[in-house]
């Protein structure tokens, strides 16, 4: 482990702990690099590296603070990440296979919990999607927010991030198939349907299994229209 890596280990170690809570404003550098028993240097790359995680902010001209901590802040970097491997076939198919073990699991837990509010949100998005089936881009941005709404209604933020980083950055993948795959609309159209019937009847078993089909048949898809390693068509 390099020196910085120690310097950050350090600083985030007053962070797990509660002595810098959510909130809280860092001492000066000079103080915090005696308190770390750190050069200034390093305690100025621990905190530029905390402020790149989003664990800290910086406000110029007032100080430097412990952000909220909240998991839509902390994980909401992992999209862009994700973003930066969709060249590459291989590491989508990677991504559909992490979304399909986390999605219908997801679904079936909003399933025990979503409320009348939430499950007339769906049925929105659901509505939104027959309007745009001749328009790919349209019907796949409702889709994406079918599926937002879905996991919103399980109320743990944490899945929410997560899913939306890499779900979200399977949207143009999902365009592309119903690009050059004159019946996706229809099938996407109906499995969308399946879980949303699965989901007023507050059925848990059932919403998997139809987000369980609904992930794998996309999934299986891509399979079979992307070689190994090759590039998503731009």
């Amino acid at each position: 482990m390099s020196l910085t890596d120690k310097a950050i280990e350090q600083l985030r170690e007053l962070i797990r702990t509660g002595a810098l809570p959510p909130g809280s404003k860092l001492p000066p550098e000079a103080d915090l690099a005696a308190q770390l028993g750190l050069s200034r240097n390093l305690a100025r790359e621990a905190v530029k590296a905390l402020a790149v995680a989003r664990v800290l902010e910086v406000r110029r001209g007032d100080g430097t603070y412990v952000t909220s901590l909240q998991p839509s802040l902390l994980l909401g970097g992992l999209g862009g990440a994700v973003e930066l491997l969709q060249g590459d076939s291989a590491a989508l198919q990677d991504l559909m296979e992490v979304r399909r073990l986390l999605e219908p699991v997801a679904t079936a837990l909003a399933a025990t919990r979503i409320s009348d509010t939430q499950l007339a949100e769906v049925e929105r998005h659901l509505d939104a999607m027959r309007e745009a089936r001749d328009d790919v881009e349209q019907l796949n941005a409702h889709d994406a927010a079918f599926h937002r709404a879905v996991v919103s209604a399980t109320g743990n933020e944490s899945l929410l991030t997560l899913l939306e980083g890499i779900s979200g950055r399977t949207l143009r993948a999902r365009i592309w198939r119903g690009l050059v795959d004159a019946r996706a609309a229809g099938r996407t159209l109906a499995e969308h349907e399946a879980i949303f019937h699965a989901l007023a009847a507050r059925d848990a078993a059932l919403s998997q299994a139809a987000a369980l089909l609904h992930v794998s048949n996309t999934e299986q898809w891509l399979r079979e229209h992307l070689g190994s390693g090759a590039a998503l068509p731009s």
